[in-house]
């Protein structure tokens, strides 16, 4: 018998924990679950070649360790300052018998993405399969008066011009049938006061993945994007002020483990998605998106 989802994962309320950003995977308590145990693969992504940014931790990881089991070779970006989290992804993307690239990489910087899709295609050959993963956030309780013009600036340069440039620089590189997929947020939709900068990108990411879906639709490039609620990532003890509740107010009453994000975009990325592009894929825990 299935174990219902209120209970599959640890629920609130967790210990407190701070961590300096960007935070990492080892002191999280409870530790965050990749599917490390769980995943099985079933050759949805046969010899594909994949470009995950993010891929150190959380979301990102789980997605390198799902897309490996399906059968894709996965290149990964991660801060320097994440490079022990990084081996831990290379080894999960190895132990499934595929080919791991870990490329350290701040998509904050035009040069640095040009960099990384040059390096793909020198490893692969052409990208199969980008996933927009990696994001910037931090709290600030006191509203926007407390939002520096430097953080706005990191916000929307990670989020939205890392996003604009791998998109446009990937693109000579990804044959028809290739999919690009985007990871926006519930916060697109139902923006927290204290997330303002952070919401603000996550939904100019949902107008840009529709808007690039019809652009290349007839080219048989498929754009999608993943819209997660509250999941359990080193995000979390490394912008919130207060990790406790995490997660109680979705309807489930928890947050996700990554490993609970991945298959959407496993599905998303498979020829079992054919016929789906300009599509926002919620998975919120139960909280109604439009």
């Amino acid at each position: 018998m299935n174990e219902p989802p209120t209970h599959k994962h640890p629920r609130p309320n967790f210990p407190s924990q701070d961590q300096a950003h960007p935070g990492w995977t080892g002191p999280m308590d409870p530790p965050p679950d990749h599917g490390e145990t769980s995943y099985e693969g079933s050759g949805l992504l046969d010899n594909r070649k994949a470009v995950v940014t993010g891929g150190d931790s959380g979301i990102g990881r789980a997605v390198c360790l799902a897309y490996a089991r399906e059968g894709a070779d996965v290149l990964f970006t991660y801060l320097p300052e994440e490079a022990h989290d990084a081996r831990e992804t290379v080894r999960l993307i190895e132990d499934a018998g595929r080919k791991a690239v870990a490329v350290p990489c701040d998509i904050r910087e035009e040069e640095q993405c040009l960099r990384l899709v040059d390096r793909a295609v020198a490893e692969f050959g052409r990208i199969d399969i980008l996933v927009n993963n990696a994001a910037y956030q931090m709290s600030q309780p006191d509203g926007i008066q407390a939002i520096t013009t430097e953080q706005f600036d990191r916000v929307l340069r990670t989020n939205l011009y890392g996003m604009f440039w791998l998109c446009k620089m990937s693109l000579p590189h990804i044959p028809a049938g290739g999919s690009i997929i985007n990871t926006t947020s519930v916060q697109a939709y139902k923006p927290s006061p204290h997330l303002l900068d952070y919401a603000m990108t996550k939904g100019a990411i949902v107008t840009f993945t529709q808007g690039l879906a019809q652009m290349l639709a007839s080219d048989g490039i498929r754009v999608n994007a993943v819209a997660p609620g509250p999941v359990w990532t080193p995000l979390i003890p490394a912008t919130m002020p207060d990790t406790k509740e995490f997660g109680k107010q979705s309807p489930l009453g928890r947050p996700a483990q990554p490993a609970e994000m991945a298959p959407a975009y496993v599905f998303l990325a498979s020829e079992r998605a054919s016929f789906i592009t300009a599509e926002i894929l919620n998975a919120t825990g139960g909280t109604p998106l439009p």
